[in-house]
């Protein structure tokens, strides 16, 4: 049996209550891991794995300084570990036994305050959901970076979820025991987020201030739940926590999961990188809050019309004046992260460089608002109209901080001198002590005449006086007396040297403790400002934003567009924002957009290569920029205010959850068709390609009917699957357009414009030259292609789709036609066979095979079940055959 010491049994007992955790245990300078957590971490941290104890005994171990556990710390959190931080609460020398020690804070993906794991420009949100009993789901977030939380309530199950908590970013999620496990998996296959619980769902009096404009149980309860958590783990003052604002999801345009990415608004699709995003292209922020303002906005463009076009007004008063504008946006680079000062003052982590930086900030204050009234004083009004005065808080800083203050807080060195009396009496006998100790060297070098005779100090021994043993022989007898032997030297100490030593230990070690408790007073005061910094920092953020969609306007020549609720979509010369800033300028060739009420959905063919991807993404990409505020890549462009934005583009698989290309495909059609509404936007590139070419072509044709009689939506629609263009003349909402490409000298040049009309061609082979695949497949392709192409697929649409009913005398026209193109073949047959037999030398060749296959087509029709426009399509193919 394993021998437990009290020092491992008060470890286990601390264990016990964070098995979800990495325990750093404090045991002298190091933070020390015991058992699984030791194995675990020595291979994660990459450091070495020792043990304590012998034999059956040995308990694995391992350990970090404590001087550098931060980054330790933050390697594992990066990992999506938590980190628990067992402290010493009580002083060694008056412990009796085993000094006591407490958890004193966990640090979790979503409750990180510091490190690399903050980014300047990206929120670091902790979220929580709540199931209730009606099916609804409430959702809560927090930054516990700046204090800001929102809270909503959604419905639709786990689908909703996910898309709800993957537009937080959240990187954690905190959940009641009860929840289902088959929701968690979902949640860490999908989002990748870290999974904590929490099931206290009480809401703490002293919060109660937070969720006053709450008016539901069941959002009060949502943020509870999160709430407890942080109260659990973070051990410490909340108090930068701001106001809880409900939000309802259906106030902003809905972009599921799959669209975010499929759009690349935040990040690339394959590197997951900000380069090359929507976000990398309208985020001219300088500022870090600003930053993290514009990223939400892409997240959530707006529904509310009024909202839309105030922002608009906005950027258009700043591009209407660059030198205010520029020298605005000069301010704006000076002011540093106000919302997460604000956090790091309330949370108790803010050092006094920090507050020097507020103090920086403050000050830029009054130059930006005189600035931003020059250039719009309505505006002014509106960002400023309840900002707090701050010139007792720059006093106080002023007065009380040095201008290059140390790091840590803990050395001194952080307050100005005249700020208090008592300190100052200190330093000068410190600072007199010090001189005293400097004279005392030269004058014991002058009596001794040991010109290398030097006093010196350690933490061990204190103050000395160092001879070396060659100079030993020629200090008087007696002279001083003798406190260390060295190898080389001898060090010795006198009476007047060791009181100026009590004297000077005495007042730095006041010095020090008093810096400290004076500089936690300060903090206590500048606390007192921090819900005015939150408001100042928001305001900030606007301004940083919209002056920065006014730049980028500027540069890219954008457009204001015009917005209406509902309507056209008129896009003249639009350009895709990211593509047209990574080619030579110039070489965009921009395209035009239009869909009104007889022109609801576009079925776009064309060329591989030629651009109908980014032509769909174009339209996608100029909604979300118009409906944030920001004005829009194009000549001129009126647009609706879309509800939703659904896209399938692209090629993924979900392996993880078993699922293939083809049935995330299907899977985020069908959210689309269930969840689309009149006013959505709906983008669909090669649906059907996954499966085979009847399947595929099936169920494109299916997708497009319904869109257009179920739903009426707003759909760019993209195949290569030609056979469709036919829907164009049955359905009535439909428009065929292509992206054109010409052929010249064997070569196809893609001209990147989309045209109304068909393609003829996808020019596949000639695309798979180009990726040099071995010509011998793309010549054996071409004549493969040729013999599929002599047995094309009729499409035939419904009779209900028709756009105008046929008349019966079309219907017996049809019928007659057919009758008669029959007897005409049949009559030419045998015509030819006859010629054959009689061996006339100009007319005895046998029909061809294109011929002999419009025969068979005739042969196999059932003109009994085919409608009158089957018919009619069915002769026309079979006249356009005989014709070649």
């Amino acid at each position: 049996m394993v021998q437990v010491t009290p020092m491992m049994k008060q470890y286990l007992e601390i264990k016990a209550e964070y098995q979800d955790a990495f325990l750093f245990f404090r045991l002298g300078d190091f933070y020390e891991l015991f058992f699984d957590d030791a194995l675990k971490a020595a291979q994660e941290l990459e450091i070495t794995l020792t043990g304590r104890g012998k034999g059956e005994d040995r308990i694995p171990m391992c350990g970090v300084p404590h001087h550098s556990a931060d980054q330790y710390m933050s390697r594992l959190v990066e990992k999506g570990y938590k980190v628990a931080i067992c402290d010493q609460v009580e002083d060694p020398k008056v412990a009796k036994g085993v000094v006591k020690r407490e958890v004193v804070k966990m640090i979790t993906p979503g409750t990180v305050m510091e490190g690399k794991m903050i980014r300047e420009k990206e929120n670091n949100y902790l979220a929580s959901f709540t199931l209730f009993s009606d099916e609804t789901i409430g959702i809560a977030r927090c930054d516990l970076t700046t204090g800001e939380g929102a809270v909503t309530l959604v419905s639709g199950g786990s689908v909703e979820l996910l898309h709800e908590l993957s537009a937080t970013g959240a990187k954690e999620v905190v959940v009641s025991q009860a929840t289902d496990e088959s929701v968690i998996a979902e949640l860490t296959n999908t989002l990748g987020v870290t999974i904590s619980y929490e099931d206290n769902a009480e809401l703490h009096e002293q919060y109660e201030p937070l969720v006053v404009d709450l008016k539901q149980s069941k959002l009060i309860d949502s943020y509870a739940r999160l709430l407890n958590y942080l109260i659990r783990t973070q051990k410490r003052s909340l108090d930068h926590l701001q106001k809880v604002e409900w939000y309802d999801a259906e106030e902003f345009m809905k972009l599921d999961l799959h669209s975010k990415r499929n759009l690349e608004l935040i990040e690339t699709l394959r590197e997951k990188k900000k380069k090359g995003s929507l976000l990398s292209i309208v985020d001219q922020t300088v500022t870090a809050m600003g930053g993290r303002l514009v990223k939400r906005w892409i997240e959530r463009p707006l529904l509310d019309l009024p909202a839309i076009n105030e922002r608009h007004t906005a950027v258009e008063r700043f591009l209407g004046n660059y030198f205010k504008r520029e020298e605005l946006r000069d301010e704006l680079k000076q002011v540093y992260d106000l919302e997460r000062l604000a956090g790091r003052i309330a949370y108790g982590s803010v050092n006094a460089r920090e507050l020097v930086q507020l103090k920086r900030s403050l000050k830029k204050v009054p130059f930006i608002q005189q600035l931003v009234i020059d250039l719009d004083e309505r505006f002014a009004n509106r960002w400023f109209k309840d900002q707090a005065p701050f010139e007792e808080l720059i006093d106080l800083l002023e007065r009380s901080i040095v201008d290059d203050p140390p790091i840590s807080i803990k050395d001194g060195g952080m307050i100005q001198q005249g700020y208090n009396d008592e300190l100052d009496a200190y330093r000068d006998a410190s600072v007199n002590g010090k001189r005293w100790i400097a004279e005392l060297e030269q004058k014991e070098r002058q009596i001794t005449g040991i010109k290398s005779l030097k006093v010196g100090f350690n933490r061990v021994f204190g103050y000395y006086i160092e001879v070396t043993r060659a100079n030993r022989h020629l200090l008087e007898e007696g002279r001083y007396e003798r406190k260390q032997t060295l190898t080389n030297s001898e060090r010795f100490i006198t009476p007047e040297l060791k009181e100026k030593e009590v004297l000077i230990l005495e007042a730095e070690e006041k010095m020090e403790q008093l810096e400290y408790d004076l500089f936690v007073l300060i903090r206590e005061q500048v606390k007192e400002y921090v819900g005015h910094l939150q408001m100042l920092a928001h305001t900030i953020s606007e301004i940083d934003v919209l002056s920065g969609f006014a730049t980028v306007s500027e540069r890219q020549h954008y457009k204001r567009p015009s917005m209406f609720i509902e309507g056209v979509v008129h896009i003249e010369g639009g350009r895709h924002p990211v593509v047209e800033s990574v080619i030579p300028k110039g070489e965009y060739v921009p395209n035009d957009v239009h869909l009104h009420p007889e022109r609801e959905m576009l079925l776009i063919t064309g060329p591989n290569m030629a651009g109908k991807s980014t032509y769909m993404r174009q339209l996608a990409l100029l909604s979300v920029m118009a409906q944030i505020g920001c004005y829009v890549p194009a000549e001129k462009a009126e647009l609706p205010i879309f509800d939703q934005i659904f896209t399938r583009i692209g090629a993924a698989d979900d392996l993880a959850s078993g699922q293939s290309t083809f049935m995330v495909e299907m899977l985020e059609t069908q959210y689309a068709l269930a969840k689309a509404t009149q006013n959505s936007l709906i983008l669909l590139d090669e649906i059907g390609r996954g499966t085979s070419t009847y399947d595929g072509m099936a169920l494109a044709q299916a997708i497009i009917e319904y869109i257009h009689d179920e739903i009426g939506a707003k759909t760019l629609f993209s195949t290569h699957y030609h056979e469709l263009t036919a829907l164009a003349e049955n359905l009535q909402h439909v428009q065929n357009v292509h992206v054109s490409a010409v052929e010249e000298d064997g070569k196809v040049v893609f001209l990147h414009k989309v045209i109304d009309g068909q393609a003829d061609r996808s020019y596949g082979i000639y695309v798979a030259e180009l990726a040099e695949l071995p010509k011998k497949v793309t010549v054996r392709a071409g004549e493969l292609l040729k013999e599929l192409e002599a047995q094309k697929v009729v499409i035939s649409p419904s009779a209900s789709k028709k756009k105008q009913p046929l008349t019966i005398d079309e219907v017996r026209e049809s019928d007659t036609q057919l009758s008669l193109f029959a007897e005409e073949v049949e009559t030419k047959a045998e015509r030819e066979s006859s010629n054959a037999k009689g061996n006339q030398p100009n007319e005895n060749k046998p029909l061809q095979t294109h011929e002999q296959d419009v025969l068979e087509q005739l042969r196999k029709a059932d003109l009994m079940n085919l409608s009158p426009f089957e018919v009619m399509k069915l002769i026309n193919d079979c006249q356009k055959q005989l014709k070649k």
